[in-house]
């Protein structure tokens, strides 16, 4: 492999908003910082982008895999595949940002714990943006921490396809394929993806060897498929439609031998008529998001049926050289439908302006501003805004410093408003965050802070869910380097350090490591062949642990080191064979204590594309 080639893999890698890219490169645009495409290198926002490379190169199987590569990022799982996973970012859990598949929600209105993480494979996906801070000034509500927005690969001029199939531990197979077609007038792609595993069991007794207890299967079958043609040369529309059809086996809560199962059939759906003209670039969409699950338990059955429906436009509008402002106004509906059978809806209208200063303070400088105005048919209407300061400096070459500071609003879920574990008076939590970068050259560091008002909990003493009076504090330290540091080796290392997740009493929230590290080496000295090794510490963290006389105490499930190892061989241009160890050391830890976790696991596959 080339120095040049290894450079563009350094700039693409663990990308990030204040990285510059090298003018040989092509700049990569993400759309979900200010919801209009831009080059990375101009938004303000602190944001990470996992590629394609990234995803083919580490042989990573989920989103939360790849997710959890990334500064800042952490997550805890109920056992092993298709088992309800909880994504953190910035000590703040999944329910607090907004996840969107090409722009559709992803979040589960009927759920508690926000985005179903779970049963997100890693197929055919083109990049992953991951956008940290409050985002309500853009998004709306549930985006407190930030949006995670997966953007699923697009067809390529000409007739492609690939297939795929791969076997690993636990009688797990995985294997899919894609055929795409695109012209000057359409384009058409459909995938096929299926993952099937015997697992291992969900629960397990800390200290106990998880084989003498019995398996839990699961199965995903994720299909997807696209549709666009041009009207005429100003006009254009695009359909997609995405469905995530799923089986797992769990255990009830104390019982790992116990037997338990979900359905899950989710489809996600969107049609855009997109206009460009000399004045404005404009989108009228129309999306809609259903989540149909049913739980098979010892207890009965337990359905839940949600939908949420968007309509509305945006509009771009560039003015002078560089600059642009965004705005737009929308409609949503949420429905959970069963036993619940409640609803509310949201109006909103959105306006983010984008201004570059050259020549100030001996550099390039980029302001941006967003407000956004919500008005709820059950909540108080809300105001909630950003602005973002960016400046590029160039007497000091490699320089770049940003800050941002922004206001959002995260309302309940209808399960967490009208179940039996839920309360109709919960208001919803307010949040304001606060971050400020640094980097030169391969160095960066962030500062962020978090401040959450009548943040949303279950209350242990009542069962139900309930405000938390007061304000709950996060804030920590983010860290990240990024160089080859010998001829053909790159090295990549993140470290996020917790100061403060605390609740309004001063209490530690749970589930949070106060210290997280993880390193990466990727070497490419032999041709065609790619060797990685991916190791992760994750410092204190503490769970609830329920005691036999009903009684709660705090647990240790933090403390230890993951090692993966990963390697990519070209057989040809469009053959390659790939192989994975996972939990190289077999260390045996928790996520979420009383739960198993993989021991040491092995995959290989093989891919080929035409």
């Amino acid at each position: 492999m080339t120095i040049k080639s290894l450079s563009i893999i350094a700039s693409t890698l663990l990308l990030t908003t204040n990285i510059h890219a090298d003018e040989t490169l092509e700049d990569i645009i993400i759309t979900s910082a200010t919801k209009s495409e831009q080059k990375i290198k101009d938004v303000t926002s602190n944001v990470n982008v996992i590629t394609a490379q990234e995803i083919e190169e580490r042989g990573f199987t989920t989103v939360t895999e790849a997710l959890n590569s990334l500064p800042g990022v952490s997550f805890t799982s109920n056992g092993g595949l298709g088992q309800n996973t909880s994504v953190t970012l910035r000590g703040m859990d999944s329910q607090r940002t907004l996840v969107l598949i090409d722009g559709i929600r992803y979040n589960d209105i009927t759920s508690l714990s926000g985005a179903p993480f779970a049963h997100l494979m890693i197929d055919d996906i083109k990049q992953i943006e991951v956008v940290k801070g409050a985002q309500s000034g853009i998004w709306g509500a549930d985006a407190s921490a930030g949006v995670i927005n997966i953007i699923t690969k697009k067809p390529e001029s000409g007739i492609h396809g690939s297939v795929h199939a791969e076997k690993g531990s636990f009688n797990t197979n995985k294997y899919g394929a894609t055929l795409s077609s695109k012209t000057e007038n359409y384009y058409f792609k459909a995938s096929h993806n299926v993952i099937e595993t015997d697992g291992f069991t969900a629960q397990a007794p800390e200290g106990e060897d998880i084989d003498q207890f019995e398996d839990d299967a699961y199965k995903n079958k994720t299909t997807s498929l696209q549709f666009g043609f041009n009207i005429n040369e100003t006009n254009k529309i695009d359909l997609s439609h995405t469905i995530i059809d799923a089986t797992n086996q769990y255990d009830p809560y104390g019982d790992p031998d116990g037997f338990s199962s979900s359905t899950t059939d989710d489809t996600f759906s969107s049609i855009n008529f997109h206009h460009i003209d000399s004045f404005n670039e404009l989108d009228i969409y129309a999306k809609r998001s259903i989540f149909d699950r049913e739980y098979v338990s010892p207890y009965g059955t337990s359905p839940f049926d949600g939908e949420v429906r968007e309509y509305g436009f945006k509009s771009k509008v560039p003015y002078l050289t560089e600059d642009f402002v965004v705005w737009g106004a929308d409609y949503k509906s949420f429905e959970h439908k069963n036993d619940i059978d409640e609803k509310f809806n949201n109006k909103g209208i959105f306006l983010t302006n984008s201004n570059v200063f050259k020549g100030f303070m001996g550099g390039k400088t980029i302001l941006t501003e967003s407000l956004r105005y919500d008005n709820y048919s059950t909540f108080d209407n809300k105001l909630t805004g950003k602005i973002g300061l960016k400046h590029i400096h160039e007497k000091i070459e490699g320089l770049t410093t940003s800050l941002n500071y922004g206001t959002a609003y995260n309302v309940p879920t209808l399960y967490q408003l009208y179940s039996p574990y839920g309360s109709p008076l919960l208001d919803p939590e307010e949040t304001r965050s606060f971050d400020i970068t640094v980097e030169y050259k391969a160095f960066k560091v962030t500062y962020f802070d978090t401040k959450i008002d009548d943040m949303i909990d279950f209350d242990m003493s009542t069962y139900t869910y309930g405000n938390l009076a007061g304000t709950s504090k996060i804030n920590g330290l983010e860290t990240s380097y990024q160089k080859e540091v010998f001829e053909n080796v790159l090295l990549s290392i993140n470290y996020t350090h917790l100061f403060q997740a605390e609740d309004q009493d001063g209490e530690d929230l749970k589930r949070r490591a106060k210290e997280n590290l993880k390193i990466a080496v990727d070497y490419y000295g032999i041709e065609k062949l790619h060797l990685g090794v991916a190791a992760e510490y994750v410092g204190s963290r503490t769970d609830i642990k329920y005691n036999p006389d009903y009684t709660t105490s705090d647990i240790e499930t933090g403390k230890y080191t993951m090692i993966d190892f990963t390697a990519n061989y070209d057989i040809a241009k469009e053959i390659q064979v790939y192989g994975k160890i996972e939990n190289l050391t077999d260390k045996y830890y928790q996520t979420v204590y009383g739960y198993a976790t993989s021991p040491r696991a092995f995959s290989l596959g093989l891919k080929a594309s035409f």
